[in-house]
């Protein structure tokens, strides 16, 4: 396999080491960052620009799929490979969205997580099977997404849900983020 720089999200520890270790293997291969949190992988991401980011998708400080998007945006050659538990068809249509080229369950990533990192390699998008499955049955027409069921949030409201989901005050958002309580409020109603 030709040599690829890698950078592996996640908020577990253990994880993160599994993942690196199963990572270093493939000849060629190295991990160039770590972080353990959404807005430590932008930043490493922007800094080392990884040929791959590995991400979880529920991470503190910024979820993985706030940070697909930032990655995307700011680290362009860097391709998303989202890993998580999380396989409802609205959260894989965000995540596409924001611009990820794979999506691989964590229960499949022992025996597919190099396939999946080398699809992306390729320019190619890697789904897990489970996923793949609910794509089509998306674009056959089946199911809500289909039909045009589902909110979609802005990218500052994600951030403050984001922030709200872990268990921080309308106060605490506001000063975290620069802007006033009342706009936080506001973006949370919403």
């Amino acid at each position: 396999m030709k040599k690829a720089t890698i950078l592996i999200a996640d908020d577990h520890e253990l994880v993160r080491r599994g993942l690196c270790a199963v990572v270093t293997e493939v000849d060629g291969w190295r991990v160039v960052a770590e972080a353990n949190n959404g807005r430590a992988a932008v930043e490493l991401a922007v800094q080392h620009q990884p040929d791959v980011a590995v991400l979880d998708l529920a991470m503190p400080e910024q979820n993985g799929l706030e940070a697909t998007r930032r990655i995307v945006a700011q680290a362009p050659n860097t391709r998303v490979l989202i890993l998580t538990a999380h396989d409802s068809e609205q959260v894989v249509r965000e995540v596409l969205d924001a611009g990820a080229l794979g999506y691989l369950l964590k229960s499949d990533a022992g025996h597919e997580l190099v396939a999946a990192i080398q699809a992306l390699l390729d320019g190619k998008p890697y789904f897990t099977s489970k996923v793949a499955r609910m794509i089509l049955k998306g674009y056959l027409g089946t199911g809500a997404a289909a039909a045009g069921i589902g909110v979609t949030l802005s990218p500052r409201e994600r951030e403050i849900v984001q922030l709200l989901a872990e268990g921080r005050t309308n106060k605490e958002v506001a000063r975290r983020l620069g802007i006033t309580v009342k706009t936080a409020e506001t973006h949370r109603n919403n």
